[in-house]
């Protein structure tokens, strides 16, 4: 696992500090008091000396605090969402749903105390492992959900050595309480004609959060009749898990049972809690056949035995039914709502056996004509094969959306005059997050930038969705309109990310990639999305003021990312994590005076998109404060003045840059930066690569710009950013190119080629491609080139790998960082239907 990966996500070293607290006179000294020399004279120069001191002191004291409560204090603005928009009573049919994107397979409901389910599984043999969360270096894979529709079913298919599972959902609505539901899972061998057959165990359990009780009926032999139960936001239900069959018929299998019955130990402890129990005790007794032994659950239903001194009551329950069976086979667990069953859905017989085949089957075929209606790719002429890689990336994409509920941890923006405040982080108040996420095994939580290109491909396909999604984005919102780039919500999430980067700061933005998806919403004219842009319009006009005033730069509309690492001597070049671009080289040394490229247009594109949205919703007077900075961010010639780099014939980036630094072996530090001549100076940085594009990515440029030209000069050099495989994130020809930052970084965004900002070019070539000027035939003839470069070298890296990776290399187009990727690799879609 690369260190690279986790930083990229993790939260920030507090960056340029040392230039920032320069710039406001650094903190203020309090000297000592003993030999202050005595009398009235001394006296009077003592009072008029420390009382305005302590005064200043003081004012800055409650000044730091201030900022410190808003920091996690909500925003005041009406919510973009109704009330209670999560429950069952107000979208019954998005209460249930796979919302654990890090486990292989489990659902949940909608609620900051849910009831959650999942599977584990083992297959017996010499050293057998228990699967249940999904990890980078497990060894399993590939996996991935081949159908989901983000709403009421799914089929996914896991390779675990020589076994395939496949696991399949569908959701039936009826009732109050968000209806029923039915799990099938497969297991078979990978190959066929395998002459030794495994034996298997899966583990299906419920665990509770609160104070419902689970009341478990046991038939013979371990096996549960069924679990019943009632909570307030779900009624009446009862879980059966039916007996083990062979796959595709309804002819029985024999399966030993074993079941446990604890008190909830937390979600993060609920494998090493079935592992520490698993002895090997049981025998596995087939008639007419050999017994096998396996690791089984040792355990009772009887209440004293609930967790330790019989508790267990207030802290939920943990009830798993583990059965065991040779392969191939499939077990079904069905859940049944009591409101549903009494309203009708009785009536239609169990979601079971053939009825459930029949209702998978016909989601399945729905699933497929749903996909080509929406992004028409047999239609455009795309293959099978692309059209199969379509349906896997967008299915991945639902089927990483994740419910999570909890407090993430934020340190406040202390930037007061005279003052160096030093204060810990605070929890932020309990908030939802309907999310989808990155990677469910690396990155199984909710990201900034990464969720406004997810919704891009989610508003397609279900414009509700991303209604959802942003609403409660938009409620992370604190007073002063930041939102978190990284949320760490519930435990779940929190385990799976190192202590040191849980902290999130609030001084540090994101690129504002969630107004793509609102860009979408106003050309479409969809009255639902119209509805909620007026219910979003104050957060979203919070959050856009916040990020114009707290990111702007030295000079008048230029803009500074805050939260730069210091110049370390162990980094090549201090990172920039809230650029979203990582290790993407900047100025050499941090300080007050950058101009970064790529976020002044980030803010004129949302100046633009807030606009046109008050402009549509009628809002005088946002349009009176909104337009003149729109029109000074749209001008071409303040640009130039800010970021045109005569010397390198592109747009850049501005500070106190040298790149005469490399990185050079000094025992026993290791790798040290060594800055030789010349020295820095203030100037644009020579940095080829994805920044130098931003003007050309966003389409702020003008077709007749004279400025078109040179960036598709660079864009379609293979010295430069174009390769067999799409454009590179740092030109080959960049001293930087393919550069560790440190001893321990690999590069990262230093010539890996990643979808979100392909997709972003393939948009701006499409968009320049169709409008009257010089550059029209060219932009059209290179968006074609590089589309094929990229959708074919995506389809033969996922033929080969059965995976969507987090990039690709530039070299030789192999996927690249963590896998699965289905977040904004998932574009690849909207690429192959060339809908920008």
């Amino acid at each position: 696992m690369a260190r690279g990966e986790r930083r990229r996500r993790g939260a920030p070293v507090d960056g340029a500090r040392g230039a920032e607290g320069a710039a406001r006179g650094g903190p203020a000294r309090r000297e000592s008091r003993g030999g202050v020399a005595r009398g009235t004279v001394a006296a009077a120069v003592l009072v008029i000396v420390v009382l305005p001191l302590a005064l200043t002191l003081s004012g800055s004291w409650l000044l730091a605090w201030h900022r410190a409560r808003r920091a996690v204090t909500l925003h005041s603005a009406p919510p973009a969402l109704p009330p209670d928009s999560s429950s069952p009573a107000v979208t019954p049919d998005l209460f249930w749903g796979t919302y654990r994107p890090h486990v292989y397979f489990g659902m949940k409901t909608r609620s900051p105390q849910p009831l959650l389910t999942g599977l584990m599984w083992a297959q017996h043999g010499t050293t057998p492992k228990l699967r249940h969360t999904c990890e980078q270096g497990d060894g399993v894979g590939p996996y991935g959900w081949e159908f989901h529709d983000g709403l009421s079913f799914g089929r996914q298919h896991i390779q675990d050595g020589a076994l395939r599972l496949t696991t399949e959902f569908v959701k039936r609505p009826g009732g109050q309480h968000g209806g029923d539901w039915s799990w099938r899972v497969t297991v078979e061998p990978q190959a066929s004609g395998t002459s030794a057959l495994p034996l298997v165990s899966l583990f299906f359990y419920v665990v509770t959060d609160g104070k419902e009780v689970l009341v478990p009926e046991v038939g013979a032999k371990g096996q549960l009749k069924f679990i019943s139960g009632h909570s307030s936001e779900l009624g009446d239900f009862r879980f059966t898990l039916l007996a083990p069959t062979s796959p595709g018929n309804t002819t029985p299998k024999y399966g030993s049972y074993n079941v446990f019955w604890s008190s909830n130990p937390g979600l993060p402890l609920l494998t090493e809690t079935v592992k520490s129990r698993l002895n090997s005790w049981f025998q596995h007794r087939p008639p007419g056949a050999s017994p096998e032994r396996y690791l089984g659950l040792p355990g009772s239903l009887k209440w004293e035995d609930r967790g330790p001194n019989g508790q267990g009551q207030g802290q939920g329950q943990f009830l798993i039914q583990q059965v065991t069976v040779k392969v191939p086979f499939s077990v079904e667990l069905v859940f049944e709502s009591g409101s549903a069953q009494a309203g009708g859905n009785q009536a239609l017989g169990q979601l079971a056996g053939s009825l459930l085949t029949q209702a998978l089957e016909s989601h399945a075929e729905a699933f497929r004509e749903r996909f080509e209606k929406t992004f028409q790719l047999e239609k455009k002429g795309l293959s099978p094969e692309e059209q199969a890689l379509g349906q896997a990336a967008l299915s991945g994409l639902l089927g990483g959306i994740g419910y999570f509920y909890g407090q993430g941890l934020v340190l406040p923006d202390m930037k007061v005059e005279g003052s160096e405040q030093k204060v810990a982080p605070a929890l932020f108040p309990p908030v939802p997050l309907f999310t989808a996420v990155p990677s469910r095994s690396f990155f199984p939580r909710g990201f900034l930038w990464d969720e406004g290109f997810h919704q891009l491909l989610v508003q397609r396909w279900d414009p509700r969705l991303t209604r959802e999604a942003l609403g409660h984005w938009l409620g992370l919102l604190n007073a002063d309109g930041w939102i978190g780039r990284e949320q760490v919500l519930g435990d779940e999430a929190r385990v799976r990310v190192p202590s040191e980067f849980l902290v999130q700061r609030a001084a540090h933005a994101n690129p504002p990639t969630l107004l793509l998806p609102v860009a979408h919403m106003l050309e479409g004219h969809d009255p639902a999305d119209l509805a909620f842009l007026r219910r979003a319009f104050p957060r979203l006009h919070a959050w856009f003021s916040w990020l114009h005033q707290s990111q702007a730069g030295p000079v008048p509309l230029s803009y500074r990312w805050r939260g730069r690492d210091s110049a370390l001597p162990t980094l090549l070049n201090p990172k920039t994590l809230p650029s979203g671009l990582d290790d993407y080289p900047r100025a050499s040394h941090p300080s007050a005076t950058e101009r970064h490229l790529d976020l002044r247009c980030w803010v004129a594109l949302g100046a633009r998109v807030l606009v046109q949205l008050a402009e549509q919703l009628g809002e005088a007077d946002a349009v009176a404060e909104l337009g003149p900075l729109a029109a000074s961010l749209g001008s071409e010639e303040i640009l130039d003045e800010l970021h045109w780099a005569p010397e390198l014939g592109v747009f850049a980036d501005f500070g106190n840059h040298t790149k005469a630094v490399h990185l050079k072996p000094r025992p026993p530090h290791g790798l040290v930066r060594v800055v030789g001549r010349p020295h820095p100076r203030l100037q644009y940085v020579d940095a080829l690569g994805y920044v130098s594009l931003f003007p050309l990515l966003l389409r702020l440029l003008d077709p007749h710009s004279s400025r078109l030209g040179p960036l598709l000069d660079v864009l379609a050099d293979s010295r430069h950013l174009w390769s067999p495989f799409g454009l590179r994130s740092l030109a080959a020809s960049s001293p930087f190119y393919g550069q560790r930052n440190s001893e321990h970084d690999p590069p990262y965004w230093r010539g890996a080629v990643w979808l979100n900002v392909n997709y972003l070019a393939l948009g701006a070539l499409h968009h320049y491609g169709h409008l009257k000027g010089p550059h029209q035939a060219r932009a059209a003839k290179l968006h074609s080139e590089l589309r094929a470069n990229v959708v074919g070298n995506v389809l033969r890296q996922y033929q080969a790998t059965g995976f969507l990776w987090e990039q690709y290399s530039d070299r030789d187009g192999r996927g690249m960082g963590c896998r699965p990727f289905q977040g904004w690799t998932s574009l690849v879609l909207l690429a192959m239907a060339e809908d920008y």
